[in-house]
């Protein structure tokens, strides 16, 4: 059974935040600039990103509020189609609470939709694409005729200065290692809001282009790599998690157990090495050339990994000439679980596309080192 994404949809809370302006939203650390923040975005690249925040940092949206008004962009001119939706698929690694799921609570903000099917992939960058796999292989396997998967996240209420903690970093250290960068100073000038949705369907178009699904596919490497990108818990020196259950609630704020933290040596050595890996590997086992891809869209946390990324296809798959390449990292951030959905969409409706084109996706995730794959076709 064949499925097609036959339309996207974003929503980006409020007016994109410059970098001069950041430090409105998130406030000061002790009352101070931030030392790093002009080295971090300049390895980066960012000049924009949203926050569902106002000045001063009191939240305008929660996670599935955004997610939800993503979906009713998509059907805004009939939101009582809603109502035959079979399958609500939601990806996040920043859900608004533990318990209901993600999904659920979007579900809720979607009374149009009435009952239906919910499943809430989660993890960190790779939970959108779960969470399109699931909604591509129900309707693949005939079970369905359409669905809805999303990709959101809203990190801003972790990086305001209230529930921050101060990195102890050198200016220096900052300076000589780009990788040091990658500790949680690092993500408080990276991360960015937003949700992103997409509908499937076991039919295209009849007028307009939509794009076919070929396949999707992922790997975890977490058999054998430690814990690299992680929160709610706090890395052992025998390199095992201790989460946050195990801690009291003390220890919780003075170690900062809810930051997002990151191990930066695992983080270097491997992130670019292991995903070159899977792309020989699928490249191989499905006869692709690199010269078949007309649209290349791999996920990207920071510029820092542009010129990684090209010479890691170059060496296994043959190389993807930079002007095939398609990223909004700088104009929007990097929206996690949300960032491969907001390139589709804006390329989707760019008016760049013909039929006939191959876009590839590559997602990588720190996490544990798991990566996701895909490959549409225009039609």
């Amino acid at each position: 059974m064949p499925v097609y994404i036959t339309n996207t949809s974003k929503f980006l809370p409020n007016e994109p935040v410059a970098n001069d302006d950041m430090e409105q939203y998130l406030g000061y650390i002790n009352n101070k600039p931030s030392k790093s923040k002009s080295i971090v975005l300049r390895n980066n690249g960012i000049k924009n990103r949203y926050y569902a925040l106002e000045k001063g940092g009191k939240p305008t949206h929660t996670n599935a509020e955004m997610t939800a008004l993503a979906i009713k962009d998509m059907y805004k001119n009939n939101l009582e189609q809603l109502n035959e939706v079979e399958l609500l698929s939601c990806g996040t690694s920043s859900p608004d609470q533990m318990m209901p799921s993600h999904g659920v609570m979007t579900h809720g903000w979607l009374p149009e939709m009435g009952p239906t099917e919910v499943v809430s992939p989660s993890g960190v960058c790779c939970a959108g694409m779960h969470s399109l796999k699931y909604a591509y292989l129900a309707i693949k396997a005939g079970e369905i005729k359409n669905a809805i998967a999303t990709g959101s996240e809203r990190f801003s209420g972790l990086l305001v200065s209230e529930v921050f903690e101060e990195e102890a970093q050198k200016l220096k250290e900052l300076t000589d290692n780009p990788f040091i960068a990658f500790q949680k100073d690092f993500l408080r000038w990276m991360l960015s809001d937003g949700a992103s949705a997409f509908q499937l369907s076991d039919e295209p178009n009849k007028e307009g282009l939509s794009l076919s699904i070929d396949w999707i596919e992922g790997v975890s490497y977490a058999n054998e790599m430690e814990t690299c990108m992680y929160m709610g818990c706090d890395k052992q020196p025998d390199g095992t998690i201790k989460g946050f259950m195990d801690y009291t609630p003390e220890e919780i704020k003075n170690k900062s157990i809810f930051s997002v933290k990151q191990d930066i040596n695992l983080l270097s050595d491997n992130i670019v090495a292991l995903g070159g890996k899977k792309i020989k590997e699928i490249f191989d086992k499905k006869g692709i050339f690199a010269t078949e891809i007309d649209h290349f869209l791999p996920h990207i946390s920071s510029n820092f990994f542009r010129s990684k990324i090209y010479d890691l296809v170059e060496i296994y798959g043959g190389g993807i000439p930079y002007e095939k390449w398609f990223i909004n990292l700088y104009t929007v951030g990097n929206v996690g679980a949300a960032s491969v959905y907001l390139m589709i969409d804006e390329l989707f409706h760019s008016g760049r596309l013909k039929k006939g084109e191959k876009i590839l996706l590559l997602v990588p995730e720190s996490s544990r080192f798991s990566y996701m794959y895909a490959m549409l076709t225009v039609c």
